[in-house]
């Protein structure tokens, strides 16, 4: 893992350390709402001045921590689809209705406000994999579920457009617009 450099612009800290934003917002409610938030131009050096003079190297520490636990509740798109070829994970797509009908992974699930009610009760031994898009709302949900007691959840890193890349180059890629 690249080195977190205090002196370097949001945008690209958020791309190079997405858990930075959840960090963030759970140490110190910096980044949730326009009063509370940073421009991507802003260095965390300079978001840590203006917010109190929080000590920049318990920010690092906290994002690098935050970076690990998100890393570990992710799979690729390759462990994603050697788990389910050996039935020990199923993959719940959460994109949205249309993402899901124009273009799925053979045997993924749509999440429904349902299905969320279900998960509790799905097998313990196999992995509940979710994937969107580009890996970025599915980490969310990976980690409200596990926060409410499921042990079993995943993301998968990348979503369907990794999975499209890496694993299944027949699966059509698509950009939202």
């Amino acid at each position: 893992m690249t080195a977190i450099d205090p002196n370097t612009p949001m945008g690209e800290l958020l791309t190079e350390f997405p858990s930075a934003r959840r960090a963030l917002f759970q140490g110190w409610h910096i980044g949730g709402c326009s009063s509370c938030g940073f421009q991507p131009e802003e260095t965390l050096a300079q978001v840590c001045a203006r917010n109190g003079d929080l000590p920049v190297a318990e920010v690092v520490q906290k994002i690098a921590e935050s970076e690990e636990a998100d890393r570990a509740l992710q799979v690729t798109p390759a462990e994603a689809a050697q788990l389910v070829s050996e039935g020990k994970g199923r993959i719940v797509d959460l994109r949205t209705r249309e993402e899901y009908d124009a273009v799925h992974i053979e045997g993924s699930t749509f999440f429904t406000q349902e299905l969320m009610h279900e998960l509790g009760g799905w097998d313990p031994g196999q992995q509940i994999i979710f994937m969107d898009h580009t890996g970025a709302r599915s980490l969310d949900a990976t980690s409200y579920f596990a926060g409410h007691g499921l042990k079993n959840v995943r993301s998968m890193r990348g979503g369907i457009d990794a999975w499209s890349r890496d694993v299944d180059p027949e699966l059509p890629r698509y950009e939202l617009e």
